[in-house]
C-alpha cells in the first residue's frame, strides 16, 4: 500500500530546479510545463525560505510555455521554441535554463535538444519533471547542465581553489550567510572558495570553476551526481564534509580541508586560535545567565541530513545541551543511513541521542514516547522538560504539545525573515546561540 505525504518538507524536482536557478544572479528559467507550475513552485521557496523573495525573473515573472491540451496531443516543442525566442528578445540575462514539468516529459518532448538549438545565445536545458524526485534531484539536474554546458574545461588548475557543492539555495534557508562565512574562513587559511550562490558570484565566474583543484560536498543527498560529473569532465576530485556549525565542527572542517590541500597545520592552528578567542569573548557574556537560570535543555532536532548531525553536534558538544532525539527526513537508502548514523559516534557528549529516519513530522511525537517513559498518572513523574525543539516550521506544533522552546532552522521556515543570517563557522555558532537563548527569554 502506497503511503501519503504528510506535510512534505520538499518540493518536486522542478521546484528544486527553480530555487537553484533563482540563487544565481542574472540567470533566467524558462519553464516548459502547464500553467501554474512555475508560479506555485517558485512561490513555495520564495515564501517558505524565510521570505526570500522572487529573485531575478522569479515568481510570476518566470517565462513559461503554459502548455494546454492541444500541446499534450500534438507535442509542445514548437511552443517551447517560440517561448525561448520571446524570452531572449524581452529579458536581459546572462544565461537561460530551460526546465521541464511532468506533462511534457510524459509526452516525450525533447526540451533539452530544443534548448541546444539556442546554445550560441546562452541557452541550456535540463530535464526536471516532478516525478524525477524531490528538490535535490532538481538541484542536481541544473548543476549537471551547468557543469556540462557552461563551465569551461581547463587543464590548468589553480592551487588552493575549491568549489562548494550540496548547498541548495532556498532549501538551506540560510544559504547566503552560510556560504559567505565558509568563504571567509577558508580565505583565512589561504583557500579561495567558489560557491555558485554566494555573494559576488556570476555566470562569468562560474565559467572558470573548472580550474579548481577540489570540490567540497556538504550533503550526501544533494550534489553527489554533480560532484561525480565534475570529476569525470573536469578532473576535479571531491570530498564529503559536514556543515561546520560552531567551534567543534568548524575546527574539524578546516583541518580536513587543510589536510587535503596540504596546508601547513601551524597556519590553521593560528586561524583557529584567533577565531576561538573572538568566539569565547562573546560567548562568555551569557555564561552567568546560562548557569544561573539553568538554560540547559533536552534537545530534539528534526531536519534533513544536511543540518541534522551538525546541529546535534553543536548543541551537544559546544552548548552543553542534552541531545535526546534526532529525526532525519531525507535518507531512504539503508547503506546511506548506516553511514550517516556512524557520524554520531564522534559526539563527545556523555548522552548520545536516539537517531531515527522519519519523513513524517506527525510520527516524531510517537517516536519520542518510545524513548521516554510514559506518565501513567504517577504522583512523581520525570517529564521530558525542560526541552527545546530545533527543526522546521512544521515542528512548531510539536514544540507546543511538549511545552518546549522552538527555533525553526530547516526548510520550511515561514515564521522568520532571513536576510544575511547564517549558522556556519564560529560566528554562525554565536548567531545560533543568540537565537536559541532569545527564544528562552522572549516572554520575560
Amino acid at each position: 500500500m502506497a503511503e501519503f505525504i504528510e506535510r512534505a518538507k520538499f518540493s518536486c524536482a522542478l521546484g528544486g530546479a527553480l530555487t537553484t536557478i533563482a540563487g544565481i544572479p542574472r540567470v533566467v528559467p524558462i519553464v516548459h510545463a502547464s500553467g501554474g507550475c512555475a508560479a506555485a513552485l517558485s512561490g513555495t521557496y520564495n515564501l517558505a525560505s524565510g521570505y526570500r523573495g522572487t529573485g531575478y525573473c522569479g515568481g510570476t515573472m518566470i517565462p513559461t510555455t503554459n502548455i494546454s491540451e492541444n500541446h499534450i496531443v500534438f507535442g509542445g516543442e514548437e511552443r517551447l521554441e517560440e517561448q525561448i525566442e520571446n524570452s531572449l528578445e524581452i529579458l536581459d540575462g546572462d544565461l537561460f535554463i530551460v526546465v521541464t514539468g511532468c506533462q511534457v516529459e510524459i509526452i516525450g518532448d525533447d526540451a533539452v535538444n530544443v534548448a541546444r538549438r539556442f546554445r550560441d545565445r546562452n541557452v541550456i536545458g535540463a530535464n526536471t519533471p516532478g516525478f524525477l524526485g524531490n528538490t535535490f534531484q532538481g538541484y542536481d539536474a541544473v548543476l549537471n547542465a551547468i557543469i556540462s554546458e557552461v563551465i569551461e574545461a581547463s587543464e590548468e588548475k589553480e592551487e588552493k581553489v575549491v568549489n562548494i557543492l550540496g548547498v541548495v539555495p532556498g532549501h538551506d534557508v540560510f544559504y547566503r550567510g552560510n556560504l559567505d562565512e565558509i568563504v571567509r574562513l577558508l580565505s583565512k587559511i589561504g583557500v579561495k572558495a567558489n560557491t555558485f550562490f554566494g555573494t559576488g558570484e556570476s555566470i562569468a565566474s562560474i565559467r572558470q570553476y573548472g580550474k579548481a583543484v577540489l570540490n567540497l560536498l556538504f550533503s550526501g543527498q544533494a550534489g553527489v551526481a554533480p560532484a561525480k560529473l565534475f570529476q569525470e569532465l573536469h578532473n576535479i576530485p571531491f570530498i564529503s564534509v559536514d556543515v561546520p556549525v560552531g567551534p567543534t565542527g568548524t575546527e574539524e572542517f578546516l583541518y580536513r580541508v587543510g589536510k587535503e590541500l596540504k596546508i601547513d597545520k601551524a597556519s590553521i592552528d593560528k586561524v583557529i586560535r584567533e577565531e576561538r578567542k573572538e568566539y569565547y569573548s562573546f560567548f562568555e557574556r551569557i555564561v552567568d545567565i546560562y548557569s544561573d537560570m539553568d538554560f540547559q535543555r533536552y534537545a530534539l532536532i528534526a531536519a534533513d541530513s544536511y543540518y541534522a548531525f551538525s546541529l546535534t553536534r553543536f548543541l551537544a558538544n559546544d552548548l552543553g545541551w542534552i541531545p535526546h532525539l534526532t529525526a532525519i527526513n531525507d535518507i531512504d537508502d539503508v547503506n546511506d543511513r548506516e553511514e550517516y548514523l556512524s557520524k554520531f559516534n564522534s559526539l563527545t557528549s556523555e548522552t548520545k541521542p536516539t537517531v531515527i529516519f522519519e519523513e513524517h513530522a506527525g510520527a516524531i511525537l510517537n517516536e519520542l514516547r518510545k524513548t521516554w517513559p510514559n506518565n501513567n498518572n504517577q504522583k512523581y513523574y520525570d517529564a521530558f522538560n525542560a526541552a527545546f525543539v530545533v527543526g522546521s516550521g512544521i515542528e512548531r506544533s510539536l514544540a507546543e504539545k511538549l511545552g518546549a522552546g522552538f527555533l525553526s532552522v530547516a526548510f520550511p521556515v515561514s515564521n522568520r525573515v532571513v536576510l544575511n543570517k547564517g549558522y556556519t563557522g564560529f560566528r554562525g555558532g554565536l548567531t545560533l546561540v543568540e537565537d536559541l537563548i532569545s527564544q528562552l527569554v522572549a516572554a520575560r
